[in-house]
């Protein structure tokens, strides 16, 4: 076990030009950044008209310094530009943007992009049951709570609530009836009905099946970065993670111990199994963390833990999920990290010895092979 590596996060060298000498006065040019590398170039000689820049009146041997200089000066200043495009950045934006929504099919794109509507009676969730939440089809964020899904036989999902801050309403076109949106991403949902007196709340929220995507509640996601101890602290402190659980996941045979998980041979990662409330915590949210946590472009463990069951794996349950881990891939690897991390498929889980859970929370130790540093922009 290491402490974070540094790897993938080099900064950009940067240009200092820090002082030029005209007229025998110096003019400070700080560039804001103090480095370990500076240019330094003095010039020596009369100071131009200000209103024409005219030289014409300068000595020929301060003419010369400065033509011999120009070009030093012009190589160096390319050759930062050249690092700066390079380098990968500090950080990755998490701004809203179309790289964090799914792509939709032409139909999906003509009721979400296009407020159109599907045929009644034909959505998936019309009379779907399932406890767990219902989120936006485009980008993922939570809109509705299974328990506030009625059945109003009006051939749409109906809701009589949103998630707090959710949902969007909006003057439809038309004149006479309520748009409702996705907050997030303003993708087109539906719209919302008041005074009916279906429910309690007097409120129907007609929204279109194809505009939502359900996942249960609580749900589940699987994560192996290295030794489990210290992957299961980070999560466990964050808000919206309702319980956490290490133990082994991907080998071959059931029920391995931890001294046949040891020995490298069993296929088995040590892994930590998170369930959280995904109104309160997103899916993208944990898998950022998760990136944040280990060194996701370590090949062969995580540090000095060397072996085939430190491996660094996402382990997905669904399509979402393994969307999600992808875009989030492609994300840093657009950011030039050589992603080291495997989307796997959910295989069985098998818990770890009591002595392995909640680690540090019980010995009251830090963690020091897994060190948060930030690389997502919040």
């Amino acid at each position: 076990m290491h402490s974070q590596s540094s790897k993938g996060s080099r900064w950009p060298l940067s240009l200092h030009l820090e002082e030029f000498e005209l007229g025998g006065k110096a003019i400070q040019q700080n560039s804001g950044h103090s480095g370990n590398r500076n240019c330094q170039v003095q010039v020596r000689g009369p100071v131009p008209n200000k209103h024409t820049q005219d030289w014409s009146d300068a000595p020929p041997r301060f003419y010369d310094r400065v033509m011999k200089t120009l070009p030093l000066m012009l190589a160096i200043a390319l050759s930062v530009v050249s690092c700066q495009a390079a380098e990968p950045p500090a950080q990755v934006n998490k701004q809203v943007n179309h790289m964090d929504w799914k792509p939709l099919t032409p139909e999906e794109r003509r009721v979400i992009e296009q407020k159109g509507t599907e045929r009644p009676f034909s959505g998936t969730y019309e009379h779907h049951s399932e406890h767990g939440i219902y989120l936006c089809k485009r980008c993922g964020h939570a809109l509705y709570r299974s328990d506030s899904k009625f059945d109003s036989r009006c051939g749409w999902p109906s809701f009589d609530v949103e998630v707090p801050g959710a949902v969007l309403r909006h003057p439809d076109p038309d004149g006479e009836r309520t748009e409702i949106v996705c907050a997030h991403c303003g993708a087109h949902l539906g719209h919302v009905f008041l005074g009916e007196g279906f429910t309690e709340r007097n409120t129907r929220h007609c929204v279109n099946s194809i505009s939502l995507e359900f996942v249960p509640s609580p749900e589940t996601a699987y994560f192996a970065g290295g030794c489990f101890w210290g992957v299961e602290h980070h999560f466990h402190k964050l808000p919206g993670v309702l319980s956490t659980e290490v133990g082994y996941m991907g080998g071959d045979f059931p029920h391995p111990t931890y001294e046949q998980v040891c020995t490298g041979t069993t296929g088995h990662l040590e892994a930590a199994r998170i369930i959280y409330d995904p109104v309160l915590i997103t899916y993208r949210d944990l898998l950022q963390l998760f990136f944040e946590i280990h060194d996701f472009t370590q090949t062969d463990g995580q540090g000095p833990d060397i072996g085939p069951q430190y491996l660094s794996a996402v382990f997905v349950q669904g399509d979402y999920q393994r969307r999600e881990a992808a875009a989030v891939i492609a994300q840093l690897e657009k950011c030039h990290y050589r992603v080291a991390t495997a989307i796997r498929s959910h295989a069985p889980w098998y818990a770890a010895e009591n002595y392995h859970q909640d680690y540090y929370a019980k010995t009251g130790k830090q963690p020091y092979c897994h060190i948060r540093k930030k690389i997502f922009d919040k």
